[in-house]
C-alpha cells in the first residue's frame, strides 16, 4: 500500500483502485475532535477528485472504529459561534461522505458510537467484526443524535423504529445491529481479509453503474439530508442548554447514573 496524502489524525493509503482511510486517534478510541473532522473532510474531498479510486474503506486505528465526538469538546463550554462552526464542519463532512462518487465501506471493529456511528451509517455498506459494539447513545447525556443520524436511521429503519432506537440509546452487539438493519455483514475469521474479499468482489463488477445508482439516489435525497443537518444543529444547541444535559455530563464525569428531570 502506498501512502498518498494524510493529516496527523487521518491516514490515507491507496492500493490500486481502493483507498483506505484510517481514523488515527487510537489513544482516545478515535473520538472525533475538530482537527480530525476537518482532516477527514479534506481527505475525502481529495479522494472525490481522484479518478483512479473507485472504492473507499473507512476504519479506525487500534481498538475502535470511533467512540463518537470528543467529550472534551462538550465540556469546553463552546461559545455560540464556535458551536455552530463545529456543527457546520460536521455537516460538511457528512454530506461529503454520503455523496462522494465512490462506493464506500465502513469497516467497524470495537466501538462505533454517537457521531462515530453516524459516519458509519453515511457510507454505502457496513461490515462489522463479531465483537463490535454499536450505539446511538446521545440520549444518555441529554442530547439528540447529530451527523445526519436522524436521516440515516430513518432511511434504514423507518421513522418509528428510528425514534425508538434513538430513545433507547443502548449499546447493541454486532448481531443485534444486523438484525435491526444497521449492519450489512458480520465477518468471521480475519477481519481485514474479509473486507478485502468484499472489495475484490466489487472491483470485478461494473462499478461505474453502481456509482451512478448511488449518485441518483444521493442527489434525490440531498435536500432532505441538508434539512436534517440544519435541524440537528439548532436542536443540539438547544439541548446543550438543558438541565438534563448538564446532569448527563456531570454524571458521566462522576461515573454514576444520571438523574434526569425532563428539563
Amino acid at each position: 500500500m502506498t501512502i498518498d496524502f494524510q493529516t496527523e489524525t487521518v491516514k490515507v493509503g491507496i492500493d490500486g483502485r481502493t483507498a483506505t482511510v484510517v481514523l488515527n486517534r487510537p489513544e482516545s478510541l478515535n473520538s472525533l475532535d475538530l482537527e480530525m473532522i476537518r482532516g477527514l473532510s479534506w481527505n475525502l474531498k481529495e479522494l472525490c477528485s481522484n479518478d483512479d479510486v473507485d472504492i473507499v474503506v473507512l476504519k479506525g486505528a487500534g481498538r475502535a472504529f470511533s467512540s463518537g465526538g470528543d467529550i472534551k469538546t462538550m465540556l469546553s463550554g463552546l461559545e455560540e459561534a464556535d458551536f455552530f462552526s463545529v456543527m457546520d464542519c460536521i455537516s460538511e463532512l457528512v454530506v461529503t461522505l454520503y455523496s462522494m462518487p465512490k462506493i464506500t465501506i465502513s469497516a467497524v471493529t470495537g466501538a462505533a458510537a454517537g457521531l462515530g456511528l453516524s459516519l458509519a451509517l453515511a457510507m454505502d455498506y457496513i461490515i462489522a467484526a463479531p465483537d463490535s459494539k454499536l450505539a446511538m447513545n446521545f440520549i444518555g447525556i441529554g442530547l439528540i443524535p447529530d451527523g445526519g443520524a436522524h436521516f440515516f436511521l430513518e432511511s434504514r429503519l423507518g421513522e418509528t423504529k428510528a425514534k425508538h432506537l434513538i430513545w433507547e440509546g443502548r449499546t447493541m452487539s454486532a448481531s443485534e445491529a444486523q438484525e435491526r438493519g444497521l449492519v450489512d455483514e458480520i465477518v468471521d475469521g480475519d477481519f481485514n481479509e474479509a473486507v478485502g474479499r468484499r472489495v475484490e468482489e466489487w472491483l470485478n463488477k461494473p462499478l461505474q453503474a453502481m456509482i451512478k445508482t448511488k449518485k441518483i439516489l444521493a442527489d434525490k435525497n440531498r435536500p432532505c439530508l441538508l434539512k436534517i443537518l440544519e435541524l440537528e444543529k439548532f436542536g443540539q444547541y438547544k439541548m446543550r442548554q438543558t438541565a438534563d444535559h448538564q446532569e448527563g455530563i456531570k454524571a458521566f464525569i462522576e461515573k454514576r447514573k444520571p438523574v434526569f428531570t425532563g428539563k
